[in-house]
């Protein structure tokens, strides 16, 4: 299984020198599986790049959203394959009780939004809500998991062989959950990510930025190194940076966090930022590695409660966004 990142940023996409490393495209990462099947998480605006990158599909492409937010879908109207009358496109998303998932993309591929409207891309598309069971592209298992996040929101975990890649852009497992002391059965998207490969999540905030945005569907570092650690991720990669934070500032906040990750028993050559055009391969670690990434000993369940604090201090600054 190989992996590419088209885009890593969150929110809203932020182009310019000072990001210019670590990308300004928003949410979309191509799987390639043995076969040549290909995937894409997302389509944010990286997902522009991705179809400029293609040769010619030969076979279908499947696109899983992980939610309809601007961020992750932004980008479809921009994908090359969509304007191809011989491409396929397969789009994969949440279920919502108002709409289909055609109807809820159809609100942004239409007026006024852009000039075409869903009906009139001449690719053969076709729309699925996510099954709640696991199902098949071609040979990998695909199973998604409502996590928490605001509105209809998923998690991905795509398996191939003995090989696994949990894909969490958005999600803040923190959020009336104590995720050193709860059950798994507490913690947002544990089943999910437990002892996957390489878990992709999300790591916008820091923890000062964190404390003025509970609730807002996203986690600080301190929450995205404390999850990978507790499901026992064997690679973590931080992802949906946040749109204010620069190169020079993601270096500082990954120096932390490498020392962080270490201090929780993390294997520090087991956790990197996500980078935009950076290709990853999704392999068995050795032996050794694989061992310090052990899933830790669940602690007895209690109930949940606000949403709490951890982790040691981290790179902030004071900042207005928009979530």
């Amino acid at each position: 299984m190989r992996v590419k990142i088209w885009g890593a940023r969150g929110s809203v996409p932020s182009p310019g020198p000072e990001t210019v490393r670590y990308g300004g495209n928003t949410s979309c990462v191509q799987v390639t599986l043995s076969d040549g099947t290909l995937l894409a998480l997302d389509a944010g605006t990286g997902i522009r790049s991705m179809g400029l990158g293609l040769a010619e599909p030969a076979r279908p492409v499947h696109i899983l959203l992980t939610h309809l937010h601007m961020d992750h879908i932004q980008g479809l109207m921009f994908f090359g394959p969509a304007f191809d009358p011989t491409s396929e496109i397969v789009i994969w998303g949440p279920e919502a009780p108002d709409a289909s998932l055609r109807d809820r993309i159809a609100r942004y591929i239409s007026a006024p939004l852009s000039p075409v409207e869903v009906r009139e891309l001449p690719c053969h598309v076709s729309f699925n809500e996510a099954p709640h069971s696991e199902w098949k592209i071609g040979p990998a298992t695909i199973r998604a998991a409502s996590v928490t996040h605001r509105g209809p929101t998923l998690g991905y975990r795509i398996t191939e062989g003995d090989v696994s890649l949990c894909y969490i852009p958005d999600h803040e497992p923190a959020l009336g959950a104590d995720l050193r002391d709860d059950g798994p059965e507490w913690i947002s998207g544990f089943e999910l990510a437990r002892g996957a490969t390489v878990l992709m999540h999300d790591g916008q905030y820091t923890s000062d930025e964190y404390s003025r945005r509970v609730g807002w569907g996203h986690s600080r570092l301190a929450d995205a190194l404390a999850f990978g650690r507790r499901v026992g991720a064997k690679r973590l990669v931080v992802f949906h940076h946040d749109p204010l934070h620069s190169d020079d500032f993601l270096d500082a906040l990954q120096g932390d966090a490498v020392e962080r990750w270490a201090d929780l028993g993390g294997e520090p050559t087991s956790l990197e930022f996500a980078v935009e055009r950076r290709e990853l391969s999704v392999d068995r670690l050795p032996r050794s590695a694989a061992s310090a990434s052990a899933t830790p000993e669940p602690r007895p369940a209690r109930g949940g409660g606000a949403a709490r604090g951890g982790g040691g201090s981290a790179p902030s600054r004071e900042s207005s966004r928009s979530p």
